[in-house]
């Protein structure tokens, strides 16, 4: 594939003289581009939606969510799904994370990592992923080699397959059921796809996890009732959410949560009943 006709990796005309700018200028020009970001991932969101539902009614099911991805785009994956668990109380085995090169890629790069189909197939086979999963594909352009095998392969058992790229007519978009694509365009510093490609995905996959865990009963009102209170900042903020949802005043809300063994949703849950 010739890489240069990916609108990700053409020059934007915006920024050519963005070396020779004083630094508010600069920030100023970055800032406009990132504005056009938001608009890009609105113009998704019926397939967003696609997706949403079709990820709450395998993990309603016992199954579970793969991000798969290189560079950037797999280190955003795991990060969203390593805040899953502590936020929403679920088990870090529902949503998982997976990049090429494995761990050590999240702080360096691994040289040759995204070529590798092989050990993409590898990676999901030492996951176990079946049928019952689903399996989101990330690559800001589209074509990488580690994220086009994942999904094929992922195809090959009927597993559930979603696509993330930022390029139209992907080759991911081809593979997977369902085709998220946020066209960002030419990035401030070019084929830079940690900028505008990078946040267009990281506000994809914060509204791919969110919605799911509040069509899963993980949220009541706008309130993240199955928070895992693990150090002193979220124990404080597991009060705040039972006098929020229940009205009771401090003092109760921490009589009862220590009752509840510390569960905001079932500290709720026993004051509404006694209230009834």
């Amino acid at each position: 594939m010739d890489l240069s006709k990916l609108n990700t990796e053409q020059r934007n005309p915006k920024t050519y003289d963005i070396d020779k700018l004083d630094t508010l200028s600069m920030l100023r020009v970055i800032n406009e581009e990132d504005k056009t970001v938001a608009n890009a991932v609105e113009a998704e969101l019926p397939h967003i939606a696609e997706a949403v539902d079709l990820i709450t009614s395998k993990l309603s099911e016992d199954g579970r969510m793969f991000y798969i991805g290189a560079g950037t785009s797999g280190r955003l994956g795991v990060l969203d799904a390593s805040e899953c668990p502590p936020t929403f109380g679920v088990s870090p085995h529902m949503i998982q994370g997976l990049i090429a090169g494995g761990p050590k890629a999240l702080i360096s790069s691994i040289e040759g990592a995204e070529d590798n189909k092989n050990r993409a197939v590898s990676d999901l086979q030492e996951r176990n992923l079946t049928a019952n999963d689903v399996l989101v594909g990330i690559a800001a352009s589209g074509r990488t080699p580690y994220v086009v095998s994942a999904l094929e392969y992922a195809n090959s058992i009927n597993a559930a397959t979603v696509a993330i790229s930022c390029v139209e007519t992907s080759e991911i978009a081809s593979i997977a059921s369902i085709a998220i694509t946020p066209i960002t365009g030419p990035e401030v510093i070019t084929g830079s796809t940690r900028l505008k490609a990078g946040t267009a995905t990281k506000l994809v996959l914060n509204m791919l996890t969110t919605a799911v865990m509040i069509k899963l009963g993980k949220v009541y009102s706008n309130l993240m009732v199955d928070v895992q209170a693990t150090n002193e900042k979220l124990k404080a903020r597991a009060v705040r959410i039972v006098m929020e949802a229940t009205g009771c005043d401090e003092k109760t809300a921490i009589k009862t949560l220590t009752s509840c063994n510390g569960s905001a949703k079932s500290t709720v849950e026993t004051i509404l009943i006694k209230k009834v």
